[in-house]
């Protein structure tokens, strides 16, 4: 598994641009493949693919003041996150009622960071399965005890990442290939 993230703040129209330098850059440092985005493909959901390098998978993300990448041999998805104050409004369409109850169950300190955590992994799987807006994302349920995730879906493997101290949450998805 290939994982870059960059801290560079970039003005908005700028992140898609810096997600694919850090695609190229990784692609060239890891399989010396000399990408360009005309390289890149969609499926009918529109998930991005490499057609020229049929077992390779990548995901992009980028928000306020990071973007990420991950490069891996079977379906991957990356998302990333600031940490900001969540909106309860945001819970009730796309967590679980599980997911729902832990997070206002948690100290009030850690609601906002167990929030973005959950959003990242729930986007990260998102874009590993390519469904995009057409998977219901409060299917997805996720639960992190002791800094241990679990979730009621099988053959993937999720981690979540905290950056800068807690200023950024990134989560990653990839395939088992069993």
């Amino acid at each position: 598994m290939a994982i870059r993230f960059s801290l560079e703040t970039v003005p908005h129209g700028e992140q898609h641009s810096l997600a694919h330098s850090l695609l190229r850059d990784m692609l060239k440092g890891f399989y010396n493949i000399d990408y360009t985005e005309e390289m890149t493909k969609k499926t009918e959901h529109g998930k991005p693919y490499l057609s020229d390098y049929p077992d390779l998978r990548f995901s992009l993300s980028h928000s306020e003041g990071i973007t990420a990448c991950i490069v891996e041999n079977s379906e991957c998805g990356i998302d990333c996150e600031a940490v900001r104050e969540y909106r309860p409004n945001v819970m009730k369409r796309a967590f679980s009622e599980k997911e729902r109850e832990m997070i206002e169950n948690a100290p009030e300190n850690e609601r906002d960071m167990l929030f973005f955590t959950l959003w990242t992994l729930k986007e990260a799987y998102i874009k590993a399965i390519g469904k995009g807006l057409s998977y219901h994302v409060n299917e997805a349920e996720f639960f992190i005890e002791d800094g241990k995730i679990t979730s009621n879906i099988e053959g993937y493997e999720f981690r979540r990442y905290i950056i800068e101290d807690g200023k950024f949450v990134m989560a990653t998805a990839i395939k088992i290939n069993a």
